[in-house]
């Protein structure tokens, strides 16, 4: 691998791989922010799994985690507790990169899946899945990814106007998530109690009780998702010069958009069926990983380890905020990322931007 210095970003190093052929730029400011993120989540899983009716120490629940110490240590980490925290971290994961992906397209910062529609699209087919008895399994991850398609192509219909703008696609979401709200609702109301009360426990996004049920699907499309989200770094750079420039580039732009609707929405469905819509994490997360590694856009895997840190974090908030009382983990995210979507709107309106 060779590297030298640009002239553009002081920080920046280019590097370029003979095999496989791959070249880019290395950002020293993102790489330690990614680290010391990356260390933060890390503390917290570990901190995570110490919490319930036995407690253990910091080193019982490393040991756990690594399969070394007591066997009754490991059987309770890795059995009972970890699963929950690896649902909790890939969720972040994915929601925050989708939301990344969509923000990025639109170069709108309010474009993210919760606000545009897509999350919700996704939890009405999912409560759909739990009044008919689908509780867990494919079922839901399928339901869920058709729910969010149906979403995606809708608003992308509504908002086309020889284009698309982001805030035309934030306007018609709006709508769109305000319609699959009434479904939702309405789809609650025939329900059944028990089909009800599990929906409702799960509308809020939560952690509560998830077992390798719900986390090995998840893992399992993150392991496809995640390298298609990151490969489409070089379509996204170049659709934020707008379509003329891209186009004289040579991306083609309808198929580009067309790749990061589909792999966002499937992080959405896939991330949704597993904890349920976990407000403003894929609103906040790729913002607030933009400003700690100052760049221009949300940078992805910057953007991915926030999300998993503050869905984490929100979960171990949400378990000991009240003794003796779990709360859904989308209650403590939903606190932390309301302010953020206020301050989002506050400087939008200040800068006059519409379409």
């Amino acid at each position: 691998m060779t590297t030298h210095k640009t002239a553009t970003a002081p920080d920046a190093r280019a590097f370029r791989l003979r095999t496989p052929p791959v070249s880019g730029l290395l950002r020293l400011r993102l790489v330690v922010v990614c680290l010391v993120l990356s260390a933060a989540t890390f503390l917290l899983v570990c901190l995570s799994v110490t919490i319930g009716e036995f407690r253990m120490g910091l080193g019982d629940a490393f040991g756990g985690i690594v399969g070394t110490g007591d066997p009754g240590n490991v059987l309770i980490v890795r059995e009972l507790r970890l699963p929950r925290v690896l649902t909790g971290l890939l969720v972040g994961i994915a929601f925050a990169l989708s939301g990344a992906l969509f923000q990025t397209m639109t170069r709108n910062p309010l474009a993210s899946p919760d606000v545009i529609g897509l999350t919700e699209g996704s939890a009405t087919a999912v409560v759909a899945a739990i009044m008919l008895g689908w509780h867990s399994g494919a079922g839901l991850q399928t339901l869920g990814l058709l729910g969010g398609f149906g979403c995606a192509l809708l608003v992308y219909l509504l908002a086309w106007r020889d284009g698309i703008t982001g805030y035309r696609i934030v306007l018609v979401g709006i709508g769109i998530s305000w319609m699959c709200a009434s479904a939702t609702d309405f789809l609650l109301a025939r329900g059944g109690q028990f089909q009800a009360q599990a929906a409702i426990g799960w509308l809020v996004g939560n952690l509560n009780g998830r077992d390798w049920a719900e986390t090995l699907p998840l893992a399992v499309a993150m392991v496809v998702l995640v390298p298609a989200a990151l490969g489409l770094g070089r379509l996204l750079r170049t659709l934020q010069l707008g379509d003329d420039v891209a186009i004289g580039l040579g991306t083609p732009v309808q198929r580009a958009r067309l790749a990061i609707v589909f792999t966002g929405v499937g992080l959405i469905a896939f991330g949704t069926a597993a904890a349920g819509p976990v407000a403003f994490v894929a609103l906040s997360a790729p913002q607030i990983a933009q400003r700690l590694g100052g760049t221009a856009w949300p940078p992805p895997v910057t953007s991915a380890v926030t999300g998993g840190l503050i869905v984490v974090a929100s979960d171990l908030i949400a378990r000991t905020v009240i003794p003796g009382t779990e709360l859904p983990v989308g209650i403590v995210s939903g606190a932390f990322g309301a302010p953020v979507l206020i301050w989002l709107l506050i400087r939008a309106n200040r800068a006059g931007s519409g379409g």
